[in-house]
């Protein structure tokens, strides 16, 4: 089966989730749910392991993840990017299932010139298809401090990117891990690859803290979806009827952001879409 999938609106887990009014325990140590995956000695524990530097110089980056797989949930990292000049550096938030038709939710910050605004480009893999690529300009500085990044992901939406199965739009449905990394995306990241990393600044460090995850575990190792019907129950809070759909205020601000900051769409961009794929039109 040929998937289609759309990440509109997907921008909206950062622009309206960011510093709301929702308690983190931000005292959950990482290795009560996380690992290191990779880059070992590019990691350093910090404030009695509550918070986690990773870091990338020539010879590597790093990164860590989940020790379980989520069918459903609300899921929040607090972050602090790389500062300075990091043009060519992708610091990336995500979740991700295993396998060739795998699902993926992307979100990686991509890093600027000293002075110059970072940007966020969302994707989505749903049955290993991808491309579906959008991007904006980050009117606020996510260097300069913590802020926290939340992804809300249920069977009616991922905030607003919303089930279209009905139209045979594949939506994210594998049970995922969170996973975040530091890498070098010096070939593409910044001015589509033409401003190449400063390595004279490194290493460069972005810092993670709020280890506490609300979700949905599931331990089937074979990721089989019929057994993640356990984690559509409306006793898991991020199921219940209002996290179905934004209210209209969040909306009139999604829109209001898009109109304002979004440069790159996949829906516009006739080139790679002659014909827009059908989510486009439905949302439009």
């Amino acid at each position: 089966m040929q998937y289609h999938f759309s990440i509109l609106a997907l921008l909206s887990i950062f622009f309206f989730f960011i510093r709301v009014g929702f308690a983190d325990d931000n005292t959950v140590k990482f290795d009560e749910n996380y690992v290191i995956t990779w880059g070992n000695d590019h990691v350093l524990s910090l404030n009695q392991d509550t918070e986690i530097q990773l870091s990338m110089d020539k010879s590597s980056g790093a990164g860590f993840g989940s020790k379980l797989s989520y069918g459903t949930g609300f899921f929040n990292m607090r972050m602090k990017l790389p500062d300075k000049d990091s043009a060519g550096v992708v610091t990336a938030y995500y979740l991700t299932s295993k396998g060739n038709k795998h699902d993926e939710l992307d979100f990686e910050f991509l890093g600027n010139r000293e002075g110059k605004p970072i940007s966020l480009q969302t994707n989505v893999f749903a049955g290993g298809v991808g491309n579906r690529e959008q991007r904006v300009i980050l009117w606020f500085d996510p260097s300069a401090d913590f802020h926290n990044y939340r992804i809300l992901w249920n069977q009616h939406q991922i905030v607003v990117f919303k089930n279209n199965t009905n139209i045979g739009v594949g939506y994210p449905s594998q049970a995922m891990k969170i996973e975040a990394s530091l890498w070098d995306g010096d070939s593409w990241a910044t001015d589509g690859g033409q401003t190449k990393i400063n390595w004279s600044m490194a290493p460069f460090k972005a810092h993670f803290q709020g280890f506490d995850i609300s979700g949905c575990p599931k331990t089937d190792s074979n990721n089989n979806n019929n057994n993640n019907k356990d984690c559509f129950l409306p006793e898991h809070w991020w199921n219940s009827e209002k996290y179905w759909t934004l209210d209209s205020k969040q909306k009139t601000n999604f829109k209001n952001v898009r109109k304002k900051y979004m440069n790159y769409d996949y829906c516009s961009d006739r080139n790679r879409y002659p014909m827009p794929p059908p989510e486009c039109l439905v949302n439009s």
